[in-house]
């Protein structure tokens, strides 16, 4: 008996889509970008986004990498419809089409010893030959097999691939046809009952009611027989979207020789979730014009199939350092905010409740130094002049601006002296001063507020000078005037 070919999901409903990510490992970049085009497809189109663990290798699966699964896609943003299916809990319905496919004929029972085929594979392998399963092996008469079957013979079920060509219309490589006679009479169900990974997907996938499968194109090779399930078992088979692998800057697959790989550790790096997103999305697909930058809604906005590219994309981590500090400096601060006081806590710069006890000082620090920075952890390492009591010369800073310590000491003395004249400590003032004090002394302002730079910050690079003084305070600005003028006087710079 066999069962007639299903219609294909259309896409005239909202579809439904799924990530289902096997926790045999951390949430790595690959695996993020499937995601996030499956979930900014759904959302666009008001369709369901959904996850699935394949937690069905025991040996491999943990549950650690399952939390890093979870906590991957809740950093990135990408909330899921419905409870997670967990794909180890469902072997019975596994078990159960299985059986299906046994009654219509499409599949039947394998007695054949393992070490017969090994037996056989080694044979094909010595003859230079690919093994292919012949399924007259597996012929029995009906009485053959039901002693077989009384007997506790061990036994695996493979699915009986019809005569034909299976072929779908992919949503990016467009149409795809696979020759069934290439196609083995595949394992669905090993000797010990448990399913075989297409079988388990095909079941899965039916019961979750998916209409869409968006996943990476190492996948195609599985696509027909998974399609020849869905037709087997009755069901619709869903559309495909195969989408391209992502390589280093090698271009060799990505890997953990090109650096960080799991989503995790550019979590922990400072990195921005909007701009993880945005690079990633960028990944195999394109808004088919030079925009690069996009805030979520953006992106979300922009969004299509049409976008999606057949050739292999690359990672390339100096890039998403650039955007990340695009999108740090084009998020609104209380976007930011959240993810920068972790990175303030790494760097042991300050706590959050000393940060937030000082919050509209903070934030006021925050916007200045974002714009100079490409990460959080950039942004709190640019930020210790401003928490220690005493700063630190960096060498370049001193040879470069401070190389005549004596008269550099008197520019700093009488730049101290001008500014603990003010009335009032606010840049329009401090500007109009320190100027009035240039002209007076016969140099250029840069011959001030360069040497005053390093004096307050330690550093060559910084906000505008009249900004750090105001973040600085007059107490604690004249104060490193005065530690300055001290060193460039002292025993070390003789």
């Amino acid at each position: 008996m066999s069962v007639s070919p299903a219609p294909d999901a259309t896409a005239t409903t909202p579809p439904r889509l799924r990530f289902a990510p096997s926790p045999t490992g951390f949430l790595h970049v690959g695996g993020a970008r499937t995601a996030l085009f499956n979930w900014l497809y759904a959302r666009q189109t008001g369709g369901q986004f959904l996850l699935r663990i394949e937690d069905t290798d025991r040996q491999r699966s943990t549950d650690e990498s399952t939390r890093a699964i979870f906590e991957g896609l809740a950093w990135l943003g990408l909330d899921y419809d419905e409870e997670v299916v967990f794909q180890g809990a469902n072997l019975a319905r596994h078990q159960a089409d299985v059986a299906t496919l046994l009654a219509s004929g499409a599949a039947y029972r394998d007695f054949t010893p393992a070490a017969e085929l090994e037996r056989m594979r080694a044979e094909a392998e010595g003859a230079g030959q690919a093994f292919r399963f012949d399924r007259e092996l597996a012929a029995l008469t009906p009485e053959q097999e039901a002693a077989k079957l009384a007997a506790g013979a061990p036994f695996a079920v493979r699915f009986k691939v019809p005569d034909g060509v299976t072929d779908w219309v992919d949503a990016v490589h467009g149409r795809i046809a696979f020759p069934n006679k290439d196609i083995e009479d595949f394992i669905i169900l090993r000797s010990d009952g448990t399913p075989v990974y297409n079988l388990a997907v095909v079941s899965d996938d039916i019961a979750m009611r998916i209409t869409f499968v968006m996943r990476g194109d190492d996948h195609i090779s599985n696509t027909p027989k998974q399609i020849l399930l869905y037709r087997a078992l009755g069901a619709p088979v869903p559309r495909f979207a195969h989408v391209p692998m992502i390589h280093g800057t090698d271009g060799k697959k990505l890997s953990k020789r090109h650096g960080a790989t799991a989503v995790g550790d550019y979590q922990h790096e400072g990195l921005l979730p909007s701009a993880m997103c945005n690079f990633l999305a960028l990944l195999g697909w394109s808004t088919g014009d030079d925009t690069e930058v996009m805030l979520r809604d953006e992106l979300l906005a922009r969004f299509s199939l049409d976008g999606l590219q057949k050739k292999a994309a690359v990672f390339d981590p100096q890039k998403l350092d650039w955007m990340n500090g695009q999108h740090l400096a084009k998020l609104p601060l209380d976007e930011v905010m959240p993810h920068v006081y972790p990175a303030f806590e790494r760097q042991g710069v300050s706590t959050r409740a000393e940060l937030e006890s000082r919050d509209t000082w903070f934030r006021t620090l925050v916007e200045l130094l974002r714009v100079r920075s490409r990460t959080v952890d950039e942004l709190a390492r640019q930020a210790v002049p401003y928490f220690v009591d005493t700063v630190e010369y960096d060498a370049d800073a001193v040879s470069k601006q401070w190389r005549d310590a004596s008269a550099v000491a008197e520019i700093l003395s009488a730049t101290r002296e001008r500014l603990a004249s003010l009335p009032t400590w606010e840049p329009t003032s401090m500007e109009t001063a320190l100027r009035a004090l240039a002209e007076e002394l016969g140099i250029s302002g840069g011959k001030i507020f360069q040497p005053l730079r390093v004096a307050l910050t330690g550093q060559t690079a910084s906000p505008g000078i009249f900004d750090v003084l105001v973040v600085l305070g007059r107490d604690r600005s004249l104060d490193r005037l005065e530690a300055a003028v001290r060193w460039l006087k002292s025993d070390v710079v003789a």
